[in-house]
């Protein structure tokens, strides 16, 4: 290990370096982490490695965006660069805030085409204020539409609106086509691969400090799973050594009967190269390693020396802004599709997901079958909805709904700063549907190619739904983005639907007789063949109130023909509503039944009577 002291007794790790790669969503974050895995050797010649190999989880791959914090090691000339990839979505911006505890620099990227977006200021934002040295990556240069003079004008007024630091100003700027693998000092310049990305970051980025009179030291900043060795708990050794058979106290997990610190063994150390972890004894000041051996322990939690224990500082997150409730799914399909159906299953998942993400909250309620998660916002939730349908979970899902708080007596609600991006035709559409939802235009401004960029502060319970909505809308060409922004008084209520739900008052199968003399009425979910039960909604009333409906109901069979009698029957192809669709769609007095299989709506109580009674 190679250290250096300097005059206030501090040591330096001069053969590492830790490094967060920060953007807004879709800047090329991951494609640049593969870049950097090739050329640094981790692969062979003739393996073959799929595209965004950092996105490892399946959603992941589908939604085309980085959900989970993921971090990994290149050597360069004797270095150890750890690199860790962060998700560049708002929702996933606790991921973002405890990764940011455990490196010492960034690269920020942005757009050459593009430049600064509402997430690009969120994450620069927090890794200003954890005194991070940043390098500035301009991205995407290839781009027929790239402008990286002006960008680069962009993030220097954006590092100034933030405050930023006489030293965190001084940032050196960088030029790359991350898909090439190539990146340049300057503008116009002819390097054709990432040599001066590695030289910048060994030169920019400080070496870990520590301090050699300090004991032990590991903060964990997240967890993760093995199928061999169980749980894994992720961090940086901040000072001291960590070594295989070590027994350390563990600051921040439940304390034991007689009211000393809960000690642990380390029964492993594994290190990051590449897309693989390394069995190693030891790890040293500045290391990103995972222990093995903890089963009672959180993130936050620091591993230390237990005649010395010195805990370091938690790790805080922004508080949620939305929630909702999950229910156990008693629908009369329930347990057709589902593995998991009991409140103590769901129950036990939901707090693991809140174990291992510090940005999701979850709490019991007054009923034993519903629990309240909340989160950063509708995507997150709608990801977390998913991942437990694909494990074999069935739920009930209430609709979403903003967290409150009173600031000087007032109740105020969370609100975001919307851009959207579009052509300039549809700036109409675009506007119209904004304004029921309380969003106020702030500004407009042309991008050139007939596209402009639109700012809005909206309430975040408006948001909800609005991204499927504004792809329809503009036919797929809008892109949308939006940040936290504070709190400002209750906007008062947002329509959510024109129409009342059309409901199934009986169960069975839909025919192409009932939904041709029902399509007259609204906007039908379900098409012939598809199987209904008695509550279950099944279409959108043209009207605003709700509707029971026969769906199942079949053509009376006589004897007697007519000319026209076998004419064939064209009907409109049902509207298949997506998860997030379909949480906007409910009212309050309605669920989404998600199941591994399929989505689905329904009233909360299934008997037409009985609602009427009600």
């Amino acid at each position: 290990m190679s250290t250096t002291e300097n005059q206030a007794g501090l040591a330096r790790r001069d053969d590492v370096r830790n490094v967060a790669i920060i953007a807004h969503v879709d800047h090329g974050k991951t494609t640049l982490v593969d870049a950097m895995l090739w050329q640094s050797g981790i692969f062979r010649a003739n393996e073959s490695v799929r595209e965004r190999v950092m996105d490892s989880n399946d959603l992941e791959r589908e939604k085309g965006i980085t959900i989970l914090a993921k971090n990994t090691g290149i050597a360069y000339l004797g270095i150890t660069i750890n690199i860790v990839d962060t998700p560049g979505h708002a929702d996933f911006g606790g991921e973002v805030e405890r990764t940011l505890k455990m490196v010492d620099g960034v690269l920020l990227l942005v757009d050459a085409a593009e430049g600064p977006l509402p997430q690009t200021r969120f994450v620069l934002k927090k890794a200003l204020a954890e005194g991070l040295q940043p390098i500035l990556v301009i991205n995407k240069i290839d781009r027929a539409d790239a402008r990286p003079q002006e960008v680069l004008n962009e993030v220097y007024d954006l590092f100034i609106d933030l405050d930023a630091s006489e030293e965190q100003l001084d940032f050196p700027v960088l030029f790359t086509n991350a898909r090439a693998g190539r990146c340049r000092r300057e503008i116009g310049g002819e390097e054709t691969d990432l040599q001066p990305l590695f030289e910048q970051i060994v030169s920019t980025i400080p070496a870990p400090l520590y301090d050699p009179s300090v004991p032990t030291q590991f903060q964990i900043t997240s967890l993760d799973w093995d199928d061999y060795v169980g749980r894994l708990a992720v961090g940086r050794v901040w000072n001291g050594t960590l070594r295989k058979g070590q027994v350390v106290a563990v600051c921040g997990a439940v304390e034991d009967p007689v009211g000393g610190l809960a000690q642990a063994k380390i029964t492993g150390l594994w290190s990051y190269q590449g897309l693989e972890r390394r069995h190693v004894d030891e790890a040293r000041p500045g290391d990103i390693v995972a222990v093995v051996g903890m089963e009672e322990i959180g993130i936050g939690d620091t591993l230390t020396d237990p005649e010395d224990p010195r805990p370091r500082r938690r790790i805080e997150v922004d508080e949620p802004t939305l929630s909702m409730l999950f229910y156990v799914n008693d629908s009369p399909w329930a347990g057709r599709d589902g593995q998991f159906v009991t409140s103590r299953k769901i129950r036990e998942r939901l707090y693991k997901e809140a174990y291992h993400n510090v940005a999701i909250r979850v709490a019991d309620t007054g009923a034993a079958d519903a629990f309240e998660v909340s989160g950063r916002g509708e995507l997150q939730l709608a990801v977390l909805i998913e991942t437990m349908r694909r494990e074999g979970y069935e739920l009930g899902l209430g609709q979403p709904e903003v967290i409150t708080r009173t600031v000087d007596g007032v109740q105020c609600e969370p609100m975001e700063l919307l851009q959207i991006d579009l052509p300039e035709d549809f700036i109409g559409v675009v506007t119209q549907k904004l304004g029921p939802r309380k969003g106020r235009m702030l500004g407009m401004t042309a991008l050139g190619s007939g596209r402009v960029r639109l700012e809005f502060r909206i309430p975040s319970r408006g948001l909800i739904g609005l991204r499927s909505e504004m792809m329809a809308d503009t036919r797929g060409t809008a892109v949308v983005n939006h940040l936290f922004d504070g709190w400002e008084p209750w906007q008062g209520e947002i329509a959510k639907r024109r129409g009342g739900a059309l409901i199934a008052d009986r169960a069975g199968r839909a025919t192409a007789y009932a939904v041709e003399n029902l399509e007259p009425r609204g906007v039908l979910f379900v098409g012939p063949g598809e199987e209904v039960y008695e509550g279950m909604v099944v279409g959108e009333h043209n009207r605003n109130t709700p509707l029971d409906v026969n769906i199942t109901r079949e053509k009376k069979v006589t004897n007697m023909r007519a000319s026209n009698s076998e004419q064939t029957v064209k009907l409109s192809p049902p509207k298949k509503l997506t998860l997030e669709q379909a949480l906007e769609f409910v009212h309050d007095d309605e669920l989404v039944e998600a199941t591994p299989s399929a989505f689905r709506m329904r009233k909360r109580v299934l008997s037409a009577s009985f609602r009427k009674v009600r």
